[in-house]
């Protein structure tokens, strides 16, 4: 009656495939889990390897550092941690319906974007973007899609217009890339500056010179033609053609 399919929108391609053959189930089944493998897989890497060497290893490892054999079980610990906070999530969305897919997807890239726009877009022309205003990044971003995802999930209903508004997930991480846009260059402004020194030498890396072949060369470099070969005979015709010239002038 009111438009939505039965089951909500999540339900549409089941019911579509609940009316096709056996074979075209399968093969629609065998496409969709491969798709959600692939992209589930590189973000559980990605995110064990950043959490390991980025975040235990500096904090909690830092006079001796995490061994090679330390680093690899941590990361295994966290990928398992990972898949099993998926699935959970995925069984409690699929008993409780109270998010579409596309909702939950807009809490992770939501996230994701909030923690990390900011500070890669300004990394990318600033020098002084400090360690404060990346900090301050990853508790918005984290911070306000954490808070939408446990509204929706608890079907918590505000009666302010603008925190409903901001309760959406879409929503709520625009507002957390755009608080990262506006409070990094604040942060950066208001943080003492770094060691000139120490600064210069982070980004030394930018000043090597490196020798490549033009063919792996980026930039082109417009070179001079290059002598035609030609044999001796030919040289020594030419010398006397031009032995005759001269005795004419």
């Amino acid at each position: 009656a009111d438009g939505k399919p039965v089951g909500g929108y999540d339900s549409v391609i089941p019911s579509m495939l609940e009316s096709l053959s056996p074979v075209l189930i399968g093969i629609v089944v065998i496409l969709v889990l491969s798709a959600s493998m692939s992209t589930l897989s590189s973000l559980v890497l990605t995110s064990s390897s950043v959490l390991t060497m980025d975040f235990i290893d500096p904090v909690f490892f830092t006079k001796k550092g995490m061994g090679e054999k330390k680093k690899l079980l941590w990361m295994r610990i966290f990928i398992v941690f990972f898949i099993i906070v998926s699935a959970v999530i995925a069984i409690v969305q699929a008993q409780s319906p109270v998010m579409f897919i596309s909702q939950m997807m807009g809490v992770s890239w939501g996230a994701l974007a909030g923690a990390f726009l900011a500070p890669f877009l300004y990394g990318l022309y600033m020098k002084r973007v400090p360690k404060a205003a990346v900090w301050v990044n990853f508790v918005i971003g984290i911070g306000i899609s954490l808070a939408s995802f446990i509204c929706n999930m608890a079907g918590i209903k505000f009666d302010n217009a603008v925190l409903e508004y901001f309760k959406s997930p879409i929503n709520a991480g625009m507002l957390a890339m755009v608080l990262g846009l506006v409070l990094t260059p604040i942060i950066t402004l208001i943080a003492p500056a770094k060691d000139k020194e120490r600064q210069e030498s982070i980004f030394s890396c930018y000043n090597k010179k490196i020798l490549v072949s033009s063919k792996q060369s980026i930039i082109e470099e417009e070179e001079e033609p290059a002598p035609v070969p030609v044999s001796a005979k030919t040289a020594k015709n030419t010398k006397s053609k031009n032995k005759n010239t001269k005795k004419r002038k």
